[in-house]
């Protein structure tokens, strides 16, 4: 996906968050954040929203902390949320595409990283969202729905930090049935490496255990935000378990 692209689902989501939030009112719980109300949520991706903006309007090539989350509860609290995006979305849309800023992991530039990882930050944010008020979920386009499980496996997990790890080499397949797009992560003592398989390719190596579904319940399960049972689990169910207990992204 291209970096407008991203800036365009940056932009809807947000507002489908905040739709969704105040419908819900700040107080209703999050099932899909246990221990989160939607004030928790809010206050939450409110900072990060303005802690990605500051990368982008002020070049930081450092770590730099955020600046904690805003103390602000009901209408409030949805208007800092409202604007906060606002300004992000904003910020990214009159970036240079030279933009020099910190990134946590590798991409094209930092502005696509930015882009990229704030469209679904947002996304599965406004998921809990909507799972706070209640009734249908907005659907995930196929497409950004395998770039955020791209994300998530060649991006997130294949930093020093993640924790899906086996004591024994294993192989776990991760595949779209709508899309034809596989993945193949290979799992071991140091951080999965993955492999992204040509889309539709008919000859995919063997593995251990295979996690098959659409492209939108393949994103929303591997986020962490549908059960396991969403997904077909072929193969060993060891290594669909090792991804519940231990993928949370922290």
């Amino acid at each position: 996906m291209k970096i407008a692209e991203h800036i365009r689902s940056l932009d809807a989501e947000g507002r489908l968050l905040a739709d969704a939030a105040q419908e819900a009112g700040t107080g209703a719980p999050v099932p899909t954040c246990p221990g989160w109300q939607v004030r928790d949520l809010l206050r939450h991706t409110a900072m990060v929203h303005t802690w990605a903006a500051s990368f982008v309007t002020e070049g930081h090539t450092a770590y730099v902390p955020d600046a904690g989350e805003p103390d602000l509860d009901g209408p409030e609290l949805l208007d800092r949320f409202r604007a906060g995006h606002r300004l992000l979305v904003d910020a990214l849309e009159r970036a240079p595409q030279d933009l020099e800023c910190w990134a946590f992991f590798a991409a094209p530039s930092p502005l696509a990283f930015w882009a990229r990882r704030q469209a679904h930050e947002t996304t599965v944010h406004r998921v809990d969202a909507e799972s706070a008020r209640g009734g249908p979920l907005s659907p995930v386009a196929s497409d950004h729905a395998v770039d955020g499980v791209d994300e998530l496996l060649r991006g997130f997990h294949a930093r020093p930090k993640s924790r899906v790890r086996t004591d024994v080499p294993r192989t776990l397949r991760v595949r779209a049935t709508d899309t034809g797009s596989a993945w193949t992560v290979r799992l071991s003592t140091e951080p999965p490496v993955t492999v992204r398989e040509a889309d539709g390719s008919s000859v995919l190596p063997s593995v251990d255990c295979e996690l098959s579904a659409t492209a939108q319940e393949l994103y929303l399960t591997l986020w962490n935000r549908r059960p396991l049972t969403a997904l077909t689990v072929t193969g060993d169910p060891d290594l669909a378990r090792l991804w519940r207990d231990r993928s949370s992204v922290t």
